[in-house]
């Protein structure tokens, strides 16, 4: 009988590891695999969208722009080409959700300081007072790193379109000015096609975590 199980005993090991093998894989199969959607402006609460695009249902991307940084260098979208990044409004003065929101914008950055496919940008909602001398004296505050983390300013119409129609992330004030706006807490995920995958806020602990474990998914369509 000893004989026998001796004789036998490498052949059982090698369909047993065949067997978990071949699970593993119908597993794998079966198993659907978990990807981000895709926002579009009729996706989105129509408060934040432009009315001109609020019934657009497909193909919607961040438009090109040409924002100024706090080191005074000019930022468009080739700096974030092939890139994911998280985007946000917000402003220097501003003494309510703008603090917590750059303090978990900055916890972003600490986990995705090694990672060069992620980076980070953050509008101005108030460009006539947010010059780039303002804008570095808050970054040095706050721990912005110059390489993955830019805090833009510039015209502010161009600010005011990119948030309405590009980024789906302010309300107006409706007070009568050409470009008033009201930023959101929302950070939002854009992936390297420029496209929206998730809105999160920016105010909140747990969105933020629920935010670092969708880059990570994110970043898996990349890898097939």
């Amino acid at each position: 009988m000893r004989s026998f199980f001796a004789k036998y005993k490498f052949f059982g090991m090698v369909l047993l590891i065949i067997s978990i093998g071949i699970i593993s894989l119908f597993y794998s199969a079966l198993k659907p695999e978990k990807r981000l959607p895709i926002y579009q402006p009729a996706d989105v609460n129509f408060e934040l969208v432009d009315s001109t695009i609020q019934h657009v249902r497909n193909y919607h991307k961040i438009a090109d722009f040409e924002l100024i940084n706090q080191n005074g260098k000019t930022i468009t979208q080739q700096d974030y080409q092939g890139k994911i990044y998280v985007a946000d409004f917000f402003f220097t003065t501003c003494a309510t959700i703008c603090p917590v929101m750059t303090d978990n914008m900055y916890d972003v950055q600490m986990n995705i300081l090694e990672d060069d496919e992620v980076k980070l940008l953050s509008h101005s909602v108030t460009p006539e007072i947010d010059s780039v001398p303002q804008l570095k004296r808050y970054a040095d505050q706050k721990g912005v790193i110059d390489k993955k983390w830019n805090l833009v300013t510039g015209d502010k119409k161009q600010i005011y379109e990119l948030a309405r129609k590009s980024y789906l992330a302010v309300k107006t004030t409706g007070d009568g000015g050409p470009y008033d706006m009201i930023h959101t807490e929302n950070f939002m995920l854009i992936d390297k096609e420029g496209r929206i995958r998730g809105f999160y806020d920016g105010t909140d602990k747990v969105a933020i975590e629920k935010l670092l474990e969708d880059i990570q998914i994110l970043k898996t369509e990349y890898e097939e």
